[in-house]
């Protein structure tokens, strides 16, 4: 062993380094070490691959060439394993509630191997909703030298179709509309391979978020995931971590607070999911900077909407990709002022300098409106406040449903009661379905609500009923929706005194959300309340139920104790 400490082996080299390490080489050796690589920096290389869904079932691949990347830049990459779950497959069920849960399991598990094993540095790579954030707290928490790599964009199915397309035939078809044979053909041909849900949803949005965080190398949030771009990035990245040892370049030199503001101001521009507040807000919070739903508002009202992508617009992220990713758009953003040049990135350059020379979109496109015709003038993520949600709620309001909704609450306790409500024609034009008991605690677990988001859409509600949960909602949901009510039912929130037939406002240009009834009601209903028993009392629900915060701090479960 080398008597000359490396600093690029401050970890490694106190778990390999020395006579008393003889039994941690000896094990090592049997996976694959040799002397050589003893004297070597280790790179971590955690993969998100499983079967469970196909966003991650390619990852095996890319994990392998990131640590080809990083073996061949003179590093020793060692490839473990994290969990991911099926947002997809698990929505409108119970198995949903794991689905956040699981972002914080990621952030715990690599967390714990990095840890333990002495990994100098890091590549983590994710394909899901919740692998991006958990992967990047995950990193964040270790601050070490990490690159993160997202696994790339589906094709679309048939007929330019996805998985919500799956979800709102199910919805048309409940109405009539649609035969089994139809719901079948869209069911065997809308997922045609590995790959993240192809719109502006969740994934594609936080993996946007996460390269103008700086914490991918530029263009890894828009590629395919079948391509051989994708192969390089993950190759580059490994590689990409050795620089970054050179230098000591930590999370925490690159997500600093102007990179938050950096990454927002992408998201509204290309139309992400509400999830992206909740987990930024996370992401920020890991690393120590402070950041709340009210940022989201003031940095929404000088950045436009400009990505014409689906859920509510015309075009998948594979279409976004053929015409430069988000580069280009990033590189608008950054000419007209909207963007912090000077924040630095993986790359050990600044987001400025890695965007010298990116060239416009082609003449002619019309995913990416111009900034002097944009699709909307401010933000579509609408921070609202009221006394239904006096720590506030967040809206995805495009413009298409309208601004204002105004309407009588139908209540219901449950997903699955308001589902079958739906489906059964119960819920009718109006309405404003309200969906409580679904939030971080008292869920446990904050579901998504796509599943009764799309049946309103496939029953031809969309335009006609609102819906209001303290839950929240996939990246492919789209109508008048308003998700993450704080405080949630479970804690006593208004949310919890509402009662069918109630009327309720929501201004999407105000920032409201109002219940109106009068304050000696809202008294009364409040005395004969009664907090409900937990759903689950042992298991990771249960403990996750014990120790997550409000959804308006990002739902976490390491918050200090204050």
């Amino acid at each position: 062993m080398s008597d000359t400490p490396d600093p690029r082996r401050r970890h490694s080299g106190s778990v390999v380094d020395g006579v008393g390490k003889s039994a941690s080489r000896a094990m090592l050796r049997a996976v694959g070490f040799s002397d050589e690589d003893f004297r070597k920096p280790q790179v971590g290389i955690a993969s998100t691959w499983s079967m469970v869904t196909p966003c991650n079932s390619h990852i095996n691949e890319l994990a392998e060439r990131a640590r080809d990347g990083a073996d061949g830049a003179g590093g020793k990459g060692v490839i473990f394993n994290t969990i991911t779950i099926s947002d997809g497959i698990a929505n409108g069920t119970e198995g949903m509630k794991y689905s956040l849960v699981s972002r914080e399991v990621i952030a715990d598990s690599i967390e714990t191997v990095a840890g333990c094993e002495g990994f100098d540095g890091l590549v983590a790579i994710g394909g899901c909703d919740k692998n991006m954030p958990g992967c990047v707290m995950g990193l964040a928490r270790l601050n070490r030298p990490s690159v993160f790599v997202y696994g790339g964009t589906i094709q679309p199915g048939a007929n330019h179709t996805d998985i919500v397309s799956v979800f709102e035939a199910m919805g048309a078809h409940s109405r009539g509309d649609m035969d089994l044979i139809e719901l079948k053909q869209i069911e065997e041909t809308a997922i045609p391979g590995p790959g993240s849900c192809g719109g502006m949803y969740t994934a594609n949005t936080m993996a946007s978020a996460i390269e103008a965080l700086g914490m991918s190398l530029p263009g890894s949030s828009a590629q395919n995931a079948i391509s051989q771009a994708k192969r390089e990035d993950c190759e580059a990245a490994g590689a990409a971590v050795l620089k970054l040892l050179e230098r000591d370049i930590k999370p925490s030199d690159i997500m600093t607070r102007e990179a938050f503001e950096n990454a927002i101001t992408v998201v509204i521009a290309l139309g992400g999911s509400t999830n992206a507040v909740l987990h930024l807000v996370a992401m920020a919070s890991t690393v120590g900077v402070p950041l709340s739903l009210g940022d989201f508002t003031e940095i929404g009202r000088r950045v436009p909407v400009l990505a014409d992508l689906r859920p509510s617009g015309r075009y998948m992220m594979s279409e976004l990709v053929e015409i430069g990713g988000i580069q280009p758009l990033m590189k608008t953003l950054l000419d007209a002022g909207m963007l912090h040049g000077d924040c630095l990135t993986v790359t050990g350059q600044t987001l400025a300098e890695n965007l010298v020379g990116v060239a416009p979109y082609p003449k002619g496109q019309t995913i990416i409106a111009p900034l002097e015709a944009p699709l909307k003038k401010e933000s579509h993520l609408r921070i609202l406040y009221g006394n239904l949600a006096p720590e506030g709620a967040v809206a995805k309001i495009t413009g298409k449903e309208g601004t204002r909704f105004s309407g009588s609450a139908r209540v219901f306790g449950s997903e699955e009661e308001a589902q079958a409500r739906i489906n059964d024609g119960t819920v009718v034009a109006g309405d404003v379905v309200v969906i409580r008991y679904e939030g971080p605690k008292g869920g446990p677990g904050m579901r998504e609500m796509l599943t009764p988001t799309s049946a309103i859409m496939g029953r031809g509600l969309g335009d006609s009923v609102a819906l209001i949960t303290d839950g929240r909602f996939s990246g492919g949901s789209h109508g008048f929706v308003v998700g993450h009510v704080s405080p949630e039912a479970f804690d006593g929130g208004p949310l919890a005194l509402v009662q069918d037939g109630d009327p309720i406002t929501i201004d999407a240009e105000a920032d409201t959300i109002e219940l109106h009834v009068d304050d000696a009601q809202l008294a009364r209903r409040r005395d004969a309340w009664r907090q409900p028993e937990p759903r689950y009392t042992r298991g990771v629900l249960a403990k996750y139920a014990r120790t997550v915060s409000s959804a308006s701090s990002g739902a976490m479960t390491d918050l200090p104790r204050e």
